[in-house]
């Protein structure tokens, strides 16, 4: 877990782009948010893999995610069974239970459909805030410690200029 925070905090220091981490941080939602061993999540994972995301950042929020999720399972199966028991989507619900297809997606668990449509609520205030989190961060916070007398002291420090010398070997970071 304290890896994990070193590769999130490298990740916020680095060059990368604030959306590439806010990005990973709405996937994890997603992920998070729906019950396991569902059709979404492979599509989600091939997601991760395709796309210029901070895997570390995913991994991360996947995790504070799915701690959300368990207190959040109450407000999913409501949305879910009101999503579900819609009069005007009956008809519509019928057909999809009717494919085999849409059985791989469980969409009738009331969870499931009220994680997905949380999430798809939640998606746009959760990328653009992470983003202007991140923003600060950089901004306020990092510029802050790189002032500081340590920063400075590690900086100058000969085992420093070794380590960005190594570091540049890998490539980019």
């Amino acid at each position: 877990m304290i890896t994990l925070l070193a590769k999130l905090l490298k990740a916020l220091n680095a060059e990368a782009a604030p959306g590439q981490i806010s990005a990973a941080l709405c996937l994890a939602m997603f992920f998070a948010f729906m019950p396991m061993l569902t059709l979404q999540h492979v599509l989600l994972l091939l997601l991760v893999l395709v796309l210029r995301v901070n895997i570390t950042g995913f991994i991360l929020g996947w995790l504070i995610f799915s701690v959300l999720s368990f207190l959040l399972d109450p407000l999913f199966h409501r949305v879910g069974m009101a999503v579900l028991s819609a009069d005007g989507l009956s008809g519509f619900w019928s057909l999809l239970y009717g494919s085999g297809f849409w059985h791989l997606t469980r969409f009738n668990n009331t969870i499931v459909m009220g994680g997905l449509i949380v999430s798809l609520v939640c998606v746009l205030p959760v990328y653009f805030g992470c983003n202007a989190l991140i923003r600060r961060y950089r901004t306020h916070v990092m510029t802050w410690i790189e002032k500081t007398r340590i920063a400075q002291m590690v900086k100058g420090s000969r085992i420093y200029s070794v380590y960005k010398t190594v570091s540049g070997w890998r490539g980019a970071v």
